[in-house]
């Protein structure tokens, strides 16, 4: 699970994907692993939810790279991009509206072109944070 966005840039619309990663951590009560792994060069955390094994991943990249990130991990993991779920924002949405969305473009998205173009593929799931436009 990614969470997309600008690293260090905190509170920030654009960083909605990595707040959501960090609440999930919380939740799955992982919140104090956080590593860097600079193999992929991202914050990432290991957890367990309802049997599946899960890696949280922030990386610590602009968004427009962020997909570098998540190439480099999905190979350190061996996961394919079926196995992938993109957290991040859409400005199309109401603030606070989500929704989940496999595959298709990435609608103007510079995060999710990123993941396209580095993993070749736009098979990842996508779960779309409201943030509406300014």
């Amino acid at each position: 699970v990614a969470g997309l966005g600008n690293y260090g840039l905190w509170g920030t619309r654009h960083s909605v994907g990595m707040e959501v990663l960090d609440r999930l951590a919380r939740q799955l009560a992982v919140a104090e692993s956080w590593r860097v792994d600079k193999r992929c060069c991202a914050d990432v955390a290991l957890a367990t939810a309802h049997g599946l094994e899960l890696v949280l991943l922030k990386p610590r990249r602009f968004m427009n790279l962020n997909g570098l990130s998540v190439a480099s991990a999905a190979e350190i993991y061996s996961l394919g991009p079926e196995d992938i779920y993109l957290v991040h924002d859409d400005l199309d949405k109401a603030l606070g509206k989500v929704a989940i969305k496999l595959g298709g473009s990435a609608r103007g998205h510079n995060g999710v072109q990123s993941c396209i173009s580095a993993l070749h593929s736009n098979e990842m799931t996508r779960l779309r944070i409201g943030i509406g436009r300014p």
